[in-house]
C-alpha cells in the first residue's frame, strides 16, 4: 500500500474492514514531521520524501492483551508503508512493569514507546521524567482528529496540563442485571440508587442461594468499584490535592456500597475480587452485578455463563449527585524521553490509534477511546446493544479516575478499601473513614517528598 504524502495515520490495514462511519480509507494524516524532508527533482521542483523515517528501527514494549495481539498482525503493513522497522515486544503485565522500571530508571534509549496504565502510573512516571509530552505531536495533523478522543480518557492521560500518553483502550463501570428475573417480577430497570436497592430487596432470597447483589469485597480490589458510588453521591478520594474520603458525601457513597454488599450479597464477599463476583453472577445466583464493561463476555459467553442469554446492561443508577460512573483509559501509549527516534515512535502511535485501527481493535472486542467509533454502526455491532448504549452514555458523563490520584496507588487502595471492609465487619464507618483520611493524607504528603 502506497504511503501518501499526508503521512501514516490513515493506512487502511484491515482488508475486511468497513470504515465508512469512521471516515473513509483516504482519511490519511501526518506524522509529527508532516513536512517531510524535501529534495530537488531534475526539474528543480521539490519532491516530498514519502518515507521520512525509512530505515529507522523502533522498539515497542506492549502488555499482553487482545489489543496487542490484534495490532501485531497489522504491523508488517505499517513497516512496508513507512519504512520503519518495528520490534514489537509483548509481555505479561507484571513482567512489563518490571522491564519498564529497569529500562526507564537507567535512562535506556529502548523502548522507544510503551504501553502503561495511566490511572495507576501516570503520576509516578511523569514525576520520574519517564514520559514525553505529546501536545505538539497531536496538533500537527488535523486529520488525526485528536478531538475525537473521549474527553475523560484524555483527561486521564494528562497531568499538570500536559498530555503524557494516548489512550489505547477504555474501561467503563456499568450495571449488569438479569433481564428475565426483572421481567418476571415486573421490576423496571433501576434508574436511581433508591430503585436499585428496592429491586434488590424484592429479589434477595438467600434461602434458595439467590442474592440481590454481588460485587467486589476484597479490600484493594473493591476500590475501583466503590469509586463510582462515591462519585455519584458527590464525593471523591481527594479534593484540591487533599484527602477527602471522610466527607459526608464520600462516606455516604462508601456506606451505600457496603450496605448493598452486606445486606443483599452472598457470604464470603470479603474474599471476592471481580473474578469470583462475576462467576457467581454468571452461575445465575444474583440479580445485579456492577463492574467493568470490559468483563461482559464472562456473562454472555455460553462456555462461561449459565445465563448467557439473560443478561442486561445499563448505566449505573443515579445517586444524590447523579450517575457518575468511572470512564478511564485503561492502557495508553507513551514515548520514552530517552528515545533517539521519537518522531518515528509517534508515527507508530499515530497509526495505531487512528480511526481505522481503533475500529478494527473494537471489532475484536476491545473498547476504543474514539467517540466516532462508538457512534458508528460498525463500532458497536459486536457488542450487546444495551451494553453499547451504557458505554456510550458513560463515556459522556463518566469520571476520569477510579483510584486515588497519587504516586503510591497500591498503598492508597489498601487504605481506602479498609473503609468498606470495616463497615462490612460492623465497625463504625465514619470512624473508619476518618482514620483512612489521615492515612491517605500521610501517603499524599509522603509522595511529595519523593
Amino acid at each position: 500500500m502506497k504511503l501518501k504524502r499526508k503521512g501514516l495515520v490513515g493506512l487502511a490495514l484491515v482488508t475486511s474492514l468497513t470504515v465508512s462511519a469512521c471516515g473513509n480509507s483516504n482519511n490519511e494524516a501526518a506524522s509529527p514531521s508532516s513536512s517531510a524532508p524535501a529534495q530537488a527533482s531534475e526539474s528543480g521542483a521539490p519532491v516530498v520524501n514519502e518515507k521520512p523515517y525509512d530505515g529507522q528501527k523502533i522498539t515497542i514494549f506492549a502488555v499482553s492483551h487482545p489489543w496487542s495481539d490484534a495490532l501485531k498482525t497489522q504491523i508488517p503493513e505499517f513497516e512496508k508503508a513507512s519504512g520503519i522497522k518495528v520490534d514489537f515486544q509483548i509481555f505479561a503485565e507484571e513482567q512489563l512493569q518490571q522491564k519498564l522500571a529497569v529500562q526507564l530508571t537507567t535512562g535506556a534509549e529502548s523502548p522507544d514507546a510503551y504501553t502503561y496504565r495511566p490511572y495507576m502510573e501516570k503520576i509516578l512516571y511523569s514525576k520520574n521524567g519517564w514520559t514525553t509530552p505529546l501536545d505538539e505531536y497531536v496538533t500537527k495533523n488535523s486529520e488525526y482528529d485528536f478531538g475525537d478522543f473521549s474527553k475523560a480518557t484524555i483527561d486521564a492521560s494528562t497531568i499538570d496540563g500536559k498530555l503524557m500518553s494516548i489512550p489505547l483502550w477504555t474501561d467503563q463501570f456499568v450495571m449488569y442485571y438479569r433481564k428475565d428475573i426483572l421481567e418476571k417480577n415486573n421490576i423496571a430497570v433501576p434508574k436511581t440508587m433508591v430503585e436499585f436497592e428496592d429491586a434488590m430487596k424484592k429479589l434477595h432470597n438467600p434461602k434458595d442461594d439467590f442474592y440481590g447483589f454481588v460485587a467486589r469485597g476484597q479490600r484493594n480490589a473493591l476500590v475501583t468499584a466503590v469509586s463510582s458510588f462515591v462519585f455519584s453521591e458527590g464525593g471523591d478520594f481527594m479534593t484540591n490535592g487533599q484527602a477527602s474520603v471522610n466527607t459526608p458525601e464520600a462516606v455516604k457513597g462508601f456506606k451505600l456500597y457496603a450496605d448493598l454488599v452486606k445486606n443483599y450479597g452472598p457470604k464470603g464477599v470479603l474474599n471476592m475480587n471481580w473474578a469470583q463476583a462475576i462467576a457467581l453472577f454468571g452461575q445465575g445466583k444474583a440479580a445485579f452485578y456492577v463492574d467493568s464493561a470490559a468483563l461482559y463476555k464472562n456473562t454472555t459467553d455460553p462456555e462461561k455463563s449459565l445465563i448467557s442469554d439473560k443478561v442486561g446492561f445499563a448505566t449505573l443508577p443515579a445517586g444524590s449527585a447523579g450517575s457518575k460512573p468511572y470512564n478511564i483509559a485503561s492502557w495508553s501509549a507513551a514515548i520514552n524521553p530517552q528515545s533517539q527516534h521519537k518522531d518515528a515512535a509517534w508515527a507508530f502511535i499515530e497509526w495505531a490509534t487512528n480511526k481505522q485501527n481503533v475500529l478494527m481493535i473494537q471489532q475484536n472486542g476491545v473498547p476504543g477511546a474514539r467517540d466516532s467509533v462508538w457512534a458508528s454502526k460498525e463500532g458497536i455491532e459486536k457488542f450487546p446493544a444495551d451494553l453499547a448504549t451504557a458505554i456510550q452514555d458513560t463515556m459522556k458523563t463518566g469520571v476520569d479516575h477510579n483510584v486515588p490520584q497519587v504516586m503510591s496507588v497500591t498503598e492508597s487502595r489498601d487504605v481506602v478499601g479498609a473503609i468498606v471492609v470495616k463497615a462490612l465487619l460492623g465497625e463504625d464507618i465514619q470512624a473508619a473513614a476518618d482514620l483512612a483520611n489521615k492515612e491517605l493524607q500521610a501517603i499524599i504528603d509522603k509522595d511529595k517528598t519523593k
